[in-house]
């Protein structure tokens, strides 16, 4: 089986780019720990095919690999233009509003009524990526007269953002819903959810899921960040996805609140993903820009769980090449004696629960001891993402006789998942069980020491209460 010698890990989108089996393998062999299927693009066929390859891949090596499908959420466009793209001149009237004709240089369609119901005079609307702004001047149910505010060129089915509203849209539309249930048959691990705004949005699609996959928050509206805690504690993981959120954001600010999200997930121990231009430049060249390069670091010292590349690996010319220099990144700075003392300057307090008792002991064991890795053994997840949380000096080797929890926790920080088929049936077959994968998956030898956590009686998820230190 193949051992990560790093603890953040890596998400590699597929696409045009990495869609055949030997490039998905490489994809894994260069580090990629998760692959995300983007339900934007690409078809049920195609997304089927790339899945059924990463199995295949996953058999091969014997290492539980995680899928993330990622929805496209409800993301809002423009209609069309009559004549081809306009230009919008700074100063100029322009209406959008709800009549289907094709638009022109004075106005255009914006068949989202529930945008209507949310405006306010003042309102900024952003085109584009926010290449063009317009400033409502006013409004009726079925339209809105606009300033330009900063000119531009538009075009068909460009995407349209209002930053400084909730919206009351739902989180997901029906395009969204169908890949959700084929992805759940496929059998994906993570589910992401694209434009998060409440904690309900999260609610909302944990009651389709139904425990078959894990749900990701993606935080890219200033809204979700309003409500950021509640957001996190109602996800199983959170997403940076810092394309829109600097879109509706000023740029200034985006660094600020992704530090603002990582520390709340750390805070909360859920796994934290940071996304979108990290090595934007290798799309179409072999090496990242020194400030690229410092931006995934930057993630990486901040204690993120995993960072991700997106058109770099799915659609880029140097898909291997960019998953192999996150690897090397993440390996230059977790070699950096300062990135220890950094990880644990800003680690927080446990909560007063038995579990977070159990796993800062484990946390101060491998402290005093020679510890070669912390053992956890799981049947939901819990005490490997509680053990996570401490950001142990050694590996978190989690065991679970669930293939589906493997699969998830490879998204986890400092966690090599194995899937043991077996249950364990009392304490010293336990101990037994997990000395002998942690000298198979090379992580011990004989002498050292490994710190094993559980719950009693086994099988009962969230009960971490039992702590064991054996030596090899």
């Amino acid at each position: 089986m193949t051992r990560r010698k790093r603890n953040a890990k890596i998400v590699a989108t597929l696409g045009p780019s990495s869609s055949d089996l030997s490039t998905v393998r490489a994809l894994f062999d260069a580090g990629a720990d998760v692959f995300r299927l983007n339900f934007s693009h690409g078809t049920h066929a195609q997304h089927q095919e790339r899945l059924e390859i990463i199995r295949r891949v996953e058999r091969d090596t014997g290492r539980p690999i995680s899928v993330l499908l990622d929805l496209q959420g409800p993301k809002l466009r423009i209609g069309t233009l009559a004549n081809g793209p306009v230009t919008l001149v700074a100063g100029a009237a322009f209406r959008i509003d709800l009549d289907s004709t094709p638009g022109d240089a004075t106005r255009a369609p914006l068949l989202h009524p529930e945008i209507f119901a949310a405006l306010e005079t003042g309102t900024e609307l952003l085109i584009d990526d926010g290449k063009v702004r317009l400033k409502v001047l006013s409004f009726g149910p079925d339209f809105a007269d606009t300033q330009v505010i900063t000119g531009g060129t538009i075009s068909d089915r460009k995407g349209v953002n209002v930053p400084s509203v909730l919206l009351p849209i739902p989180a997901m539309t029906p395009k969204d819903r169908a890949d959700l249930e084929f992805g759940l048959t496929l059998g994906v691990d993570w589910v992401a959810l694209s434009f998060v705004q409440r904690p309900e949005d999260v609610h909302e699609v944990k009651a389709i899921v139904q425990g078959r996959a894990a749900v990701l928050a993606k935080l890219e509206k200033p809204a979700a960040i309003d409500s950021l805690d509640a957001i996190v504690d109602a996800a199983d993981a959170i997403m940076v996805a810092r394309g829109d959120l600097g879109v509706e954001l000023p740029a200034e600010q985006v660094p600020r609140i992704q530090k603002q999200i990582v520390r709340a997930c750390r805070a909360a121990g859920k796994p934290v993903v940071v996304a979108t231009q990290m090595l934007e430049s290798m799309i179409a060249a072999p090496v990242p820009t020194r400030a690229e390069a410092s931006d995934v670091a930057n993630a990486v010292y901040d204690g993120a769980d995993a960072v991700m590349l997106s058109a770099e690996s799915a659609s880029g010319q140097y898909p291997r090449e960019a998953v192999a220099m996150m690897d090397r990144i993440i390996a230059e700075v977790e070699s950096d004696p300062d990135y220890r003392s950094a990880i644990d300057a800003s680690h927080t307090a446990p909560q007063a629960a038995v579990a977070d008792a159990i796993c800062l002991a484990l946390q101060q064991t491998a402290n005093l001891l020679p510890v070669a890795a912390i053992a956890t053994y799981t049947r939901s997840g819990y005490t490997s993402l509680r053990a996570a949380r401490e950001r142990p000096v050694v590996p978190v080797l989690s065991m679970t006789p669930e293939l589906a929890t493997a699969r998830r926790m490879a998204l986890v920080w400092g966690v090599h998942p194995v899937h043991a088929d077996e249950s364990v049936s009392d304490v010293p077959d336990m101990v037994d069980k997990a000395c002998a994968i942690a000298r198979r998956e090379a992580f011990a030898q004989a002498g050292n020491f490994v710190v094993i956590a559980s719950g009693m009686p086994f099988g009962v998820a969230g009960t971490t209460n039992f702590l064991h230190i054996a030596k090899v």
